[in-house]
């Protein structure tokens, strides 16, 4: 999804400007996880990360999926979380990510001013609507911290 964002919006915590923010290939091969209750987010972000590389993408639309697909064998390299699941607060499987080193990076409506991504300050946050650079330095940067 192409939403628009002013300069401004897009120097946020997401855009580190680094040389190789913009690089092709930094997802290759990589298995990541989506948990987005909107199916059609959900799907953007599959090709989105398809596109740039990734071997497997896992969308799921609540916490219960996301806590199997975490019993996989085969560790997820990053995550993609919708913070406001419908109701529900996502911030209970970021416990869970942790233990196994999965970086993740936020998404939401509320901006930066959303204070449930306020206590996880090393998380990039990429705001709702988002645009696909802005979500790929999300996660290039959240991948160098693995």
């Amino acid at each position: 999804m192409l939403g628009t964002q002013s300069a401004d919006a897009m120097a946020n915590r997401a855009d580190t400007g680094g040389p190789n923010d913009n690089a092709p290939g930094s997802l290759d091969g990589l298995r990541c996880l989506v948990l987005d209750d909107e199916l059609w987010i959900a799907l953007d972000i599959e090709h989105i990360l398809k596109s740039a590389g990734a071997a497997e993408v896992t969308c799921v639309a609540n916490l219960a999926d996301a806590a199997a697909a975490l019993q996989n064998d085969v560790p997820f390299a990053v995550a993609v979380i919708d913070i406001d699941l419908g109701g529900s607060d996502s911030m209970t499987l970021l416990s869970a990510l942790q233990e196994r080193g999965v970086p993740f990076i936020f998404l939401t409506g509320m901006g930066h001013d959303d204070p449930r991504a306020r206590l996880y300050p090393d998380a990039p946050v990429v705001d709702k609507p988002y645009r696909v650079d802005v979500l790929l330095v999300a996660l290039r940067r959240a991948l160098r911290k693995r």
